[in-house]
C-alpha cells in the first residue's frame, strides 16, 4: 500500500527533496519534522525508500464519512500507531514507549516536536517530554526535517488538496550520546530539544516563536471570540441608534 499511495503522491505533485543522502540505509533514527499540515505524514513517507512509523492520534483512524475511511486506510497500511490522547500524560507516555519500541527494532520514527499543526505557518517551541526522552533512551541519531510549503496545498479544515509542489529538506544527524542516562533531566531535555528546533528553523526558513503551538492556537481562538462578540456588540448598538437602517429612512425618523 505504502509503493501505491506513495507513487500516486510522487506522480501527482513531484515533492522536492534535499538530504535524503542523510537518512541512514539501514537501522534506528528519528526524523523529527515541524508539522504545517496535515498531509505532512503523507509526503515525508512517500519519499523516504525505508519504512517509517508516526505515532498518529486515535482520530485518525476512527473519523467518519469518505475522507475518515481513507485516512484510517492510509495509515494502517504503513503501520502507523493510533494513541489515545484522552489522558494527556497517559499519552505521551504511551507515544514514547511505542517509539522506543519502533528504534529497538532499528526502524525509524518520526515525530513532529511541536506536538500539533502550526496554526499561521510558523515554527513553534517544541515540546521536551518526546523527542528528547525517546532520543536519549535509544541513543538514536535525530534528523532534523523541514516540510516546506505543504501548508498551502491542505490548509486545516480543506479536503481537497490543491496541486503544487512541496519541499522537504533533511538535515545531518544530530548525536546525544554525550547526554545518555539522563533522560530523567528537565534541563537536558530543554536543551535536546531547543537544539533541534534550532536544526528545524534554519532548513524549514520559518520565523519562530518561543511559545507552543498549542498556547498559540488558544490564543487566536480566545481574539477570534472577543473579535465577533465585539461586533455583535456593535451590531446591536447600530440596531439601538437606527445605523442599520438605510440613510433615507433615517432622514424621515428624524423630521418626524
Amino acid at each position: 500500500m505504502k509503493l501505491s499511495i506513495g507513487g500516486s503522491l510522487k506522480l501527482a505533485f513531484r515533492p522536492w527533496v534535499e538530504g535524503l543522502e542523510n537518512v541512514p540505509a539501514e537501522g534506528p533514527a528519528i526524523l523529527a519534522s515541524n508539522h504545517l499540515s496535515f498531509s505532512d505524514s503523507f509526503f515525508l513517507p512517500a519519499v523516504l525508500d525505508r519504512k517509517i512509523t508516526f505515532i498518529a492520534k486515535q482520530e485518525y483512524f476512527t473519523s467518519p464519512g469518505v475522507k475518515g475511511k481513507l485516512t484510517a486506510a492510509f495509515f494502517k497500511g504503513v503501520g502507523q500507531l493510533p494513541v489515545d490522547r484522552s489522558g494527556a500524560r497517559g499519552a505521551g507516555e504511551a507515544a514514547i514507549k511505542s517509539g522506543i519500541e519502533v528504534l529497538e527494532r532499528g526502524e525509524l520514527f518520526g515525530i513532529y516536536p511541536e506536538g500539533t499543526r502550526s496554526p499561521d505557518g510558523r515554527l513553534y517551541r517544541g515540546k521536551p517530554g518526546g523527542l528528547a526522552r525517546v532520543a536519549l533512551a535509544t541513543g538514536a541519531p535525530v534528523l532534523p526535517v523541514a516540510m516546506i510549503d505543504t501548508e498551502k496545498i491542505q490548509p486545516p479544515g480543506k479536503v481537497m488538496p490543491k496541486l503544487m509542489r512541496p519541499g522537504i529538506r533533511i538535515g545531518k544527524p544530530l548525536d546525544f550520546s554525550r547526554y545518555h542516562g539522563m533522560d530523567g533531566d528537565r534541563f537536558i531535555l530543554r536543551s535536546v530539544t531547543d537544539e533541534v528546533m534550532y536544526e528545524i528553523m534554519k532548513l524549514s526558513g520559518q520565523e519562530y516563536v518561543d511559545i507552543y503551538a498549542t498556547a498559540a492556537k488558544r490564543q487566536i481562538a480566545e481574539a477570534a471570540k472577543k473579535k465577533a462578540e465585539e461586533e455583535k456588540e456593535a451590531e446591536k448598538a447600530a440596531k439601538a441608534a437606527g445605523l442599520d437602517q438605510p440613510a433615507e429612512k433615517r432622514k424621515r425618523r428624524r423630521s418626524e
